[in-house]
């Protein structure tokens, strides 16, 4: 506000007082004998008198405008919130689960991840109604009396199995003086769930690329001091030790091959692949390439496709490795009704491929975690067909970086249907790709 603002404020605030003080007395002189004495009464002098008779009635109703427009033109600071205010808005604002207790353990303020986390927790109830952990409510009460904080992990089991990190953090009045009543406390919630989550998985997928490696590696290490030990003169053990030697060296092969693809596809995850593919060439390619794993099994392999190409936007050799890795355990592991369908087929802006075999089927209880790394329904089986328990991991994060779905739907006994589900290229897409 420029000063000549202010001072046109203050003058009108003031000619406003004059008038009310003028009508004040008119009022007043009706008592004695008519409003023209208050007409004829000088402005300055009705504004005193007027004022004397009113008393509070005209400055106080307004709070003292002309002060107040001048202190707005200085720029006078509004008086900061007290302590006790500020301290439930910032418990309010963190984003991650927090209470805040008085030195009794009530919950004075819960902000939005702390309701999301605890769902019984309630402003003005002990703490112990939301939180039924001894150990987290014995740190509260030490906290309390000590002012030293603690940090504890509990695990839950109720709604959900989850691991949780509680800080326990004692607030003293002023700047933490030493020796100064705890005031209040401060409660934090980490969810430790996801980070163990991780951490077993790692442990686990070490565990087990360990052991997939090391079966193949004995076996190695056991023919080899054979072939250089006993029979180092028979020709026909040679024969069949190397030709076991070889299995392994292509099983341990392929399983490193998995491995790095896995590490790849799981680097660019977060990169959608942009180039338009034509689903029907790339099944066609992997119905030519696996044509002489079904002719050796007696398995056909049918195709049922639209007749003009079926565009996505994808990459093409690891859409390859997708439909490789369905088809090829259609063949081996559902190739028992002798059939294995392969369909697309067009659902609005998406499209499906399916691929159903007609084999055993699969019991529920493995559906979830068929696509886990390493995880086999039968584990010898799957070694016998040289599977390395990896396939369907790398299907799962090649469709994810495609922004796609992967579906498993399996009945004991009738067979398996994996189904993949990709967003179509544009119509002006799939024109340019007709054309070419």
């Amino acid at each position: 506000m420029a000063l000549g603002d202010a001072s046109r404020l203050a003058e009108d605030t003031l000619r406003e007082r004059l008038v009310g003080a003028r009508w004040i007395l008119g009022a007043a002189a009706l008592g004695l004998g008519g409003a023209a004495w208050a007409d004829a009464i000088e402005p300055g002098t009705a504004f005193v008198i007027g004022a004397l008779i009113a008393g509070a009635a005209v400055l106080p109703a307004r709070r003292r405008p002309v002060a107040a427009a001048l202190a707005r033109f200085a720029g006078e600071p509004k008086a900061p919130p007290r302590a006790d205010e500020r301290l439930p808005a910032l418990v309010r604002a963190l984003p991650e689960a927090a209470l805040l207790l008085d030195a009794r353990g009530t919950v004075v303020a819960a902000n939005a991840a702390a309701v999301g986390l605890l769902a019984s927790v309630r402003v003005g109830d002990p703490v112990s109604f939301a939180v039924r952990v001894p150990e987290v409510l014995e740190a509260i009460r030490a906290a309390t009396a000590d002012g030293v904080a603690r940090r504890i992990e509990f695990a839950e089991r109720v709604p959900i199995d989850r691991l949780l990190r509680a800080d326990i953090v004692p607030i003293r009045p002023g700047l933490l003086r030493d020796g100064a009543p705890t005031e209040a406390v401060l409660l934090g919630f980490i969810d430790l769930t996801p980070q163990r989550r991780v951490e077993q998985m790692r442990v686990d997928f070490i565990a087990n690329a360990s052991h997939e490696l090391r079966t193949p590696l004995a076996s190695l290490s056991g023919f080899i001091e054979t072939l250089q030990g006993p029979a180092r003169n028979d020709a026909n053990a040679r024969e069949r030790f190397l030709k076991i030697m070889g299995e392994q060296a292509r099983r341990m092969s392929r399983l490193i091959d998995d491995l790095l693809s896995l590490s790849r596809i799981e680097l660019n995850a977060h990169l959608r692949p942009e180039t338009e593919v034509d689903l029907v060439s790339v099944i066609s390619h992997v119905r030519d390439a696996l044509g002489p794993i079904g002719r050796e099994r007696d398995v056909e392999v049918a195709f049922d496709h639209p007749p003009a190409p079926v565009n996505v936007r994808g990459d093409r050799d690891e859409l390859i490795r997708v439909f490789e890795n369905l088809v090829e355990n259609a063949l081996k592991y559902g190739g028992a009704g002798g059939r294995v369908e392969v369909g697309i087929v067009r659902e609005g802006p998406d499209v499906v491929v399916s691929v159903r075999d007609y084999g055993p089927g699969i019991a529920p209880e493995h559906v979830p975690r068929l696509t886990e790394r390493f995880y086999r329904v039968d584990t010898a089986h799957s070694r016998e067909q040289g599977g390395t328990g990896l396939g369907l991991a790398i299907v799962k994060h090649i469709v994810a970086r495609h922004r796609g779905k992967l579906g498993i739907e399996s009945v004991p006994g009738e067979g398996s249907t994996f189904s993949v589900r990709l967003s179509a290229a544009s119509a002006a897409g799939q024109k340019q790709m007709t054309d070419q």
